[in-house]
This record gives C-alpha cells, sequence and structure tokens, in this order.
C-alpha cells in the first residue's frame, strides 16, 4: 500500500514537473518572440543621412546595387551601401588616393569599376569589390579637371578648369581627342543615345557641341547671362535643358544649339545640378539648399523634393531604380529623398494665375520654404524670360 502511495506521489510530482517545464519552454518561447520583436529594425521611408568629415562635392549611385559612391573635398572617396533599415547604412570602403578634391565621380554600366577626378589633374579607376587601384593617370591634364563623363566601355570624356575637353580610349590609354573651345571651366559633359554627339556646359556662359565620331567641334551656343552649371536630354532626345548660376533654366532645340528656344527663371539663387526625373521632370539644386521638381513644357515649378537647410547643394543624383535621389551639400551629408510618387506626375498646360506662398512639399521630408519661395513660377517673371510654353 505505501509503495503504492509513494509511487502515486511520484507520478503526481513528475506530472508537475512536467507542466512546469511546459510553462518554462512557453515563456521562453515568448521571450524569444519578443526579443526578436524588439530587434527587428525600423525601416524607414529612406536611408538614413550619411555625415561625412568634409564636405561632398559629388555622389553617384551604383547602376545595379544599393550602393552610392561620394568624393570629398579632402580627395577622399566613399563606397557606401544604403538601405531603409535603421543604421543600415554600411561603409564598403574608402580610398584617399587623391591628394586634391575628388570633383566628380562615376560607375562604369556594368558597376566594376568607379572613375573619379580630382583637382590634383589625375584620373582614377576603382575596383568596386575591393576598393582598389586599378588605373592611374597622374597628370591627364595640364589644369585642375572638373567634369567626368563614361561615354561606353572604351571612351570617356574630361574637361578642366582652364575650358579643355578631352576624349580618352582605355584600349590605347591615351586620350584620341582634345579640344579647347571654353574660355572658362567646363562645369558638365553629357552624349546623347547613339554615342555620337557630345555637349558640354562652361563657366564662360556657353555650351558647346562636339561630333566624337568624326573627331570635331561642331559648334558653340551664343552666351547666356552666369556661368552654365549642368546639363540634361530631355523630351526623348528633342530638347537640351542647361541651369546656370542665374537662376535660369535654358532651353535648346536638338536642331538648334546657337540660340535657346525657351528660358525660364526658377527661384533659389544659383542652380548648381540638375538630373532628369521623366521624360518632362526633372529635379534642380540651388544655393538656396532647396531641390526643387521643375516640369518642362508647360515650364513650371512643381514643388519641395527636400533641403539642406541653408546649405548651397553641391549635387544630386537618382538611384538606378529611380526611387531615391540623393544630395550633398556643404552641411557635410549626403541626404536621400524619396521622389517615387514624382514620376506620376502629370502637369496641365493651363496656366493657373500665380500665388505667392510657400513651396509645395512633395515629399514627408521636404518642407514649404516660407513667403520667400513661390508654388509656382511668379506669373511676372515668367511672361518676362518665357517665350513659349508650347514646342
Amino acid at each position: 500500500m505505501m509503495a503504492a502511495l509513494t509511487t502515486g506521489s511520484s507520478q503526481q510530482e513528475d506530472s508537475r514537473g512536467c507542466e512546469a517545464e511546459k510553462e518554462t519552454t512557453i515563456m521562453t518561447e515568448d521571450l524569444s518572440e519578443d526579443e526578436e520583436k524588439v530587434k527587428e529594425p525600423r525601416v524607414r521611408e529612406t536611408p538614413e543621412d550619411v555625415t561625412f568629415d568634409a564636405t561632398v562635392n559629388t555622389i553617384a549611385f551604383h547602376p545595379t546595387r544599393d550602393v552610392i559612391a561620394a568624393g570629398d573635398v579632402d580627395g577622399d572617396v566613399y563606397v557606401i551601401s544604403y538601405s531603409c533599415e535603421e543604421s543600415g547604412n554600411e561603409e564598403l570602403w574608402s580610398s584617399g588616393h587623391h591628394m586634391k578634391s575628388c570633383r566628380q565621380l562615376e560607375f562604369t554600366q556594368n558597376g566594376q569599376e568607379l572613375f573619379t577626378v580630382s583637382k590634383d589633374k589625375s584620373i582614377h579607376i576603382l575596383n568596386v569589390e575591393r576598393g582598389k587601384l586599378v588605373t592611374r593617370i597622374p597628370k591627364a591634364h595640364s589644369a585642375a579637371i572638373n567634369s567626368l563623363k563614361l561615354i561606353d566601355e572604351n571612351l570617356f570624356a574630361t574637361g578642366d578648369d582652364n575650358g579643355l575637353l578631352k576624349v580618352w580610349d582605355l584600349r590605347k590609354g591615351t586620350s584620341l581627342m582634345e579640344m579647347k573651345n571654353h574660355d572658362d571651366y567646363i562645369s558638365d559633359i553629357t552624349i546623347d543615345q547613339n554615342k555620337k554627339i557630345l555637349l558640354t556646359t562652361s563657366g564662360d556662359g556657353t555650351m558647346c557641341v562636339f561630333n566624337i565620331k568624326r573627331r570635331r567641334f561642331d559648334l558653340q551656343s551664343e552666351f547666356q547671362d552666369g556661368d552654365l552649371t549642368s546639363l540634361a536630354i530631355m523630351k526623348r532626345g528633342s530638347k537640351v535643358v542647361c541651369s546656370s548660376t542665374a537662376g535660369m533654366i535654358y532651353l535648346f532645340n536638338w536642331d538648334g544649339f546657337g540660340a535657346t528656344s525657351d528660358r525660364f527663371l526658377v527661384p533659389g539663387e544659383s542652380i548648381d545640378s540638375i538630373v532628369p526625373v521623366s521624360d518632362t521632370i526633372l529635379c534642380t539644386a540651388s544655393m538656396d539648399g532647396v531641390i526643387r521638381a521643375v516640369n518642362i513644357f508647360p515650364n513650371r515649378v512643381i514643388g519641395s523634393v527636400g533641403q539642406h537647410v541653408g546649405e548651397p547643394i553641391e549635387q544630386i543624383a537618382i538611384s538606378h531604380e529611380g526611387r531615391f535621389l540623393a544630395s550633398c551639400a556643404h552641411d557635410q551629408k549626403v541626404k536621400f529623398w524619396d521622389i517615387s510618387d514624382l514620376h506620376k506626375v502629370v502637369v496641365d498646360d493651363y496656366r493657373r494665375r500665380k500665388k505667392r506662398g510657400k513651396l509645395e512639399s512633395l515629399s514627408r521630408k521636404a518642407f514649404g520654404s516660407g513667403s520667400d519661395f513661390f508654388a509656382d513660377l511668379v506669373e511676372g517673371e515668367e511672361e518676362k524670360e518665357s517665350d513659349s510654353d508650347v514646342e
């Protein structure tokens, strides 16, 4: 009888022990789930800002990966993986090969190499995966190099502070074309879709046209107000858009490079960088620190994409999938802006009466810039500066 009682008691104890183990297991599982929830990073609308030790002059997105490169005034180059997860940005590598300011950089089309040019007159080609210097041209120009454009897998162009343009052939390791048709620094270079016509803008207020297939200079535009700072080909290749330090947007017909077909004023002082978002919409970066979305034909300022408060913006760039716009400014930061909705914007041809007020915010991170900016072009200025709103 005692044995039976003892056995029963032991069974009860074992049963309680099992229940306790089950409770402990359940509690442990609950804690693990809670820990996992705590560990899950917060997902942001855009990647976090990247802060540098010096002012960043130039930025470029990788053509296929979530990677951005930045070059600063000290000559350092950084390649950073970006993510919308909190604390998701990661520096992959950095390079200090340039002795002076890195002024322009660009990834190759396959994303395997990064080209950089510098005030130290050199051209560097870096391996993107390892960050190692592959090729160095130490005295590529006799003056500081200011601009760079990759044409194809073999050809690229550079422009310097004295207005000299060079087109290089990697197969030969030398320049195959040298032209000096500008009297001041070459601010920007672009190429048409057929890789035949190369365009340059300059601090002398002109745009030059070169035929690289025939290795010749074709023509130079009329002089415009202020330095021409940046350019883009838009409207299915039928229009060339140039920005200036006078705050003007100049439009050229593809078959009429000599004189502008239209022009209009964008509030915000000097426009130092422009990039196309779609065939009719571009973003402008200004000295007042505001990034504006601008429509071409009809010529309208749509609103504000973002801002570096009170800091001049050096350059803007668009990510490979078109979702983000990045900007670098004198605040030593690279910021990211969501422009995914901007691709869907359609601007009505109807001329509304312009009202003075805050610039419309086009993203959650952007804010109106106060009464000194306009929700659209000032009617009087637009009528005076714009020759037409139709093609």
